[in-house]
């Protein structure tokens, strides 16, 4: 396998890495080029393997009756928001990206399909730290929030990150959900702390095992997926 690196980005973050994954002469399974998105060296996400983030965006328009507005926290490749694009109920999305050079890669076509995605009039592009976008939204409302930004509390791009995992953050969240609305959170790994926070602040909280195959190995990915009351 050949790697060659596409585009990089460097801040007080550390670096960003947008690169190609070829098959290489002596690799006989030959296949697509893929690229791989890599953040201070850790893997993120690729676009030869997505299913994790339909997943993701399945389990959060089906937790609520009308997904009418909803906040995606992690732009990534955009195959969250591609699929939540998807649902003909969805009138507006907000994308709150940290990363100012992933959303120049997706509008600028360094990433193919991303500036048809971006295009789309329903999607508006937040370029911030969720935690801030979040506490500071003033009276914006969300039928489903959307969190991918790490692999997981236990496996953070960033230490920073650790503060969405928090009941403070959560607290927050539901406060911008609708009455009926809904959180969903992506993980690598399974994390009953974070189903025992969650339990804390929402009045539901369901966690999924979801399988997948990823490069040629079989793993297990979980959702949580937490409840505001309809009453509320």
């Amino acid at each position: 396998m050949e790697y060659v690196e596409v585009a990089r980005s460097d801040s007080e973050r550390g670096e960003l890495v947008l690169r190609e994954r070829r098959p290489g002469a002596a690799d006989r399974r030959g296949g697509p080029t893929v690229l791989e998105l890599r953040a201070n060296g850790v893997f993120v996400m690729d676009t030869a393997e997505h299913a994790s983030e339909q997943a993701l965006a399945d389990a959060a328009l089906g937790a609520v009756a009308e997904p009418r507005r909803v906040l995606v926290g992690g732009l990534g490749l955009g195959f969250t928001l591609q699929r939540v694009l998807g649902d003909r109920r969805v009138e507006h999305v907000d994308v709150v990206e940290i990363e100012p050079a992933l959303v120049e890669w997706m509008r600028g076509g360094t990433i193919a399909h991303g500036p048809q995605l971006l295009a789309d009039d329903r999607v508006r592009v937040v370029v911030a730290d969720i935690a801030t976008a979040v506490t500071e939204a003033g009276s914006a409302s969300y039928d489903v929030v959307l969190l991918d930004v790490d692999n997981g509390p236990d496996q953070l791009v960033h230490t920073a990150n650790a503060v969405i995992y928090g009941e403070p953050f959560l607290r927050a969240v539901l406060d911008r959900l609708n009455a009926g609305g809904a959180l969903v959170v992506w993980s690598a790994e399974r994390s009953p702390t974070l189903v025992d926070t969650l339990r804390a602040v929402f009045d539901r909280v369901e966690e999924r095992d979801h399988a997948v195959r990823l490069q040629d190995r079989d793993e297990h990915y979980w959702l949580y997926a937490a409840h505001r009351s309809a009453s509320a």
